[in-house]
């Protein structure tokens, strides 16, 4: 039987293990400890600063401050656009208890559209519990005067003032200021994330062509919070800087006056200073209240304007325009005698119809347009047998530079979005919308504003400033003046320079005395000089809707209201030393004499004179044109002669 072996302890080796293992795990412990010292010394030291910073900024949130939107004010310091103390609906949901007892109840106190409550449930779902949340925009004061009644029933809710864009007269100026409307995503998306910090962005007119001048800089409120981002007080504070306040060129007066001139009638009129370029007056009728989309229209009213018939939303003298007929007259003739087919003595012989050569069709004038013509004459009667040969031995191409040199076909440079820069009419323009060839007929018709003319009422009203100055074509702008704060001086706004649309005085004067002799004279608007103490130049026109066939003659005042041809009027007022320069276009008007002149006239008296019209019970006063109130009164044809239909069919 073997015998089980004895291991021996050797305790000098035990010991030496032991108190190696222990050297390493001092070692370890000891290299732990310097590396959790390197450690805190390098959060604690070094990148003390770092850390500090990032501390401090946990602690102290900056809270924005929306300032104040600019001010809006007329050329003599008369308010238009201002900011007044609203109040809305916030909802903090932590201290609200059960929402959407909460919302049911609040239903009961104000109005809330479906829409209103379901935006809130979506930012609620998007948004921490503690932080406030717009339920309703803007709330009436009868709404809050019952919610204070009732506050105790709706903890976490609370009234919160806050400023909103007031127009003071509301349908006035609704195409020239435009409207603001509350800022959404697309806003943010086109001008950046701080856009949504704003409540309202430009959206029309003045108000979205100046929008970052008007909106001004947020400011931030230094705000400390505790470790769940809750604010406890406010320790300092960058202010905002309030947006810059706008002074127009505009006139209140006559911007008023220019609305009630018109009455129940619709189109659109144009004010000029002919020395400055600057816009008195501009009107696009009929007009909205701007007020209506501040904080949200509501459904019903928008449908009411979208399908309203004769669209109040449109601007007339911006987006609009059409054939300018026989105000472009005085443009023809000047560029004729500037290129040297024509003088101002220069006598044509009117047979009362043109023909192009070689063919039968023909172009007629208005009955007894007939006999020896010159210049003033054909300016004055409206001669357009002139026009039609002056047109046709200058040439589409020729016609066209001069044209463009007035400033048709080109945007005025008025300080609004979206301008129209018309159409005149080119075989390069009609190349690119058909392949059929440029025909004569088209340029016989262009010498009198028929045709694939477009000329809106701006460009009629900077055309005519510039006869009215001696030549002097000016860019269109309505901001006389800007400030960068109430307390800061007023900064003017340049208007630029011009460029002379002719340099021979003589022909310009030729066309004035034509202007003249339109309204002084044996013209086609001699009605409106009738008591009179001052001298006028205009010319009117009739821009045709449908064509007339064949030989015989028709009274376009009983056609149906929509076919009725567009009145219009250029002009300028004293005739000496002008201060004033007009285009006016009167929408289904008939006469350019019977509908648009008196028009004029009533605009110039209140400019000159600061006689407001009297539309009601007014001798001589415009009838108002309605699809079932008849017709307009009479006036003179001579401006109304139809040519050939403006078809290409008819122009070959």
């Amino acid at each position: 039987m073997r015998k089980r072996t004895q291991r021996m302890r050797n305790p000098n080796a035990e010991a030496t293990q032991f108190r190696l293992r222990a050297f390493v795990g001092f070692a370890a412990v000891l290299a732990a400890f310097a590396g959790l010292a390197t450690w805190y010394f390098k959060l604690q030291v070094i990148d003390h600063e770092a850390y500090a910073m990032r501390s401090e900024a946990n602690r102290i949130k900056p809270r924005p401050v929306v300032p104040a939107r600019g001010l809006i004010y007329d050329r003599n310091g008369k308010l238009l656009a201002d900011n007044v103390p609203a109040y809305r609906l916030d909802v903090t949901p932590e201290d609200a208890g059960d929402i959407e007892a909460l919302v049911a109840g609040l239903s009961q106190v104000v109005a809330l559209t479906p829409q209103e409550i379901e935006r809130f449930h979506r930012e609620r779902r998007a948004t921490r519990s503690f932080r406030a949340i717009t339920l309703k925009q803007r709330v009436s004061d009868e709404e809050v005067a019952r919610f204070a009644v009732d506050r105790w029933r709706f903890p976490g809710v609370e009234v919160v003032p806050y400023l909103t864009r007031r127009y003071l007269h509301g349908d006035l100026f609704a195409h020239v200021i435009g409207y603001v409307g509350r800022t959404d995503e697309s806003d943010v998306a086109r001008y950046g994330q701080s856009q949504v910090l704003f409540p309202h962005t430009g959206r029309t007119g003045l108000e979205r062509y100046y929008d970052e001048s008007l909106r001004g800089r947020i400011g931030y409120e230094q705000v400390e919070t505790n470790v769940e981002g809750r604010a406890i007080r406010s320790i300092g504070m960058v202010p905002a800087q309030a947006g810059a306040d706008l002074r127009l060129s505009v006139d209140l007066d006559l911007q008023r006056a220019m609305t009630l001139a018109f009455g129940e009638m619709h189109g659109s009129a144009v004010a000029v200073d002919p020395r400055t370029g600057q816009v008195l007056g501009m009107v696009s009728l009929p007009s909205f209240d701007a007020n209506l989309f501040v904080n949200g229209i509501s459904h019903v009213d928008y449908r009411r304007l979208m399908d309203d018939p004769a669209r109040p939303l449109f601007n007339r003298n911006v987006l609009g325009g059409g054939p300018p007929g026989s105000t472009i007259k005085p443009f023809v003739a000047l560029a004729g005698v500037d290129s040297g087919l024509r003088t101002p003595e220069s006598r044509v012989f009117s047979t009362g119809e043109f023909f192009i050569p070689g063919q039968r069709r023909g172009y007629r004038d208005a009955a007894g347009a007939g006999g020896w013509v010159d210049l003033r004459d054909s300016i004055s009667r409206s001669i357009n047998y002139y026009y039609y040969q002056l047109a046709y031995q200058m040439g589409i191409e020729r016609f066209d530079q001069y044209m463009q040199r007035y400033g048709f076909g080109q945007t005025t440079g008025i300080d609004l979005i979206g301008e129209n820069a018309g159409v005149v009419p080119s075989p390069q323009w009609k190349a690119q919308r058909s392949r059929e060839g440029w025909y004569p007929g088209e340029t016989v018709i262009a010498g009198i504003g028929q045709g694939y003319w477009i000329a809106t009422s701006l460009q009629l009203a900077r055309g005519t400033a510039a006869l009215a100055d001696d030549g002097h074509l000016r860019k269109l702008s309505l901001v006389a003046e800007r400030r960068e704060g109430f307390d800061q001086p007023w900064q003017a706004v340049g208007n630029g320079e011009s460029t002379r649309i002719t340099d021979n005085t003589m022909h310009l004067r030729a066309v004035q005395e034509g202007m003249e002799n339109t309204i002084h004279g044996r013209g086609t608007a001699t009605a409106m000089a009738r008591g009179a103490d001052y001298r006028m130049g205009g010319k009117t026109g009739t821009a045709q809707r449908i064509s007339r066939r064949g030989s015989a003659n028709f009274d376009p005042r009983k056609l149906p209201y929509h076919l009725r041809h567009q009145a219009l009027f250029v002009g300028y007022a004293p005739a000496d030393e002008p201060t004033i320069a007009i285009a006016i276009s009167v929408e289904h008007g008939g006469y350019g004499g019977a509908a648009a002149a008196p028009i004029a006239r009533k605009i110039f008296d209140a400019w000159l004179l600061g006689k407001m019209p009297e539309v009601e019970g007014e001798e001589g006063a415009v009838t108002a044109v309605r699809p079932d109130f008849g017709n307009v009164v009479a006036g003179s044809a001579a401006d109304a002669a139809m040519p050939e239909p403006a078809t290409t069919e008819a122009a070959r």
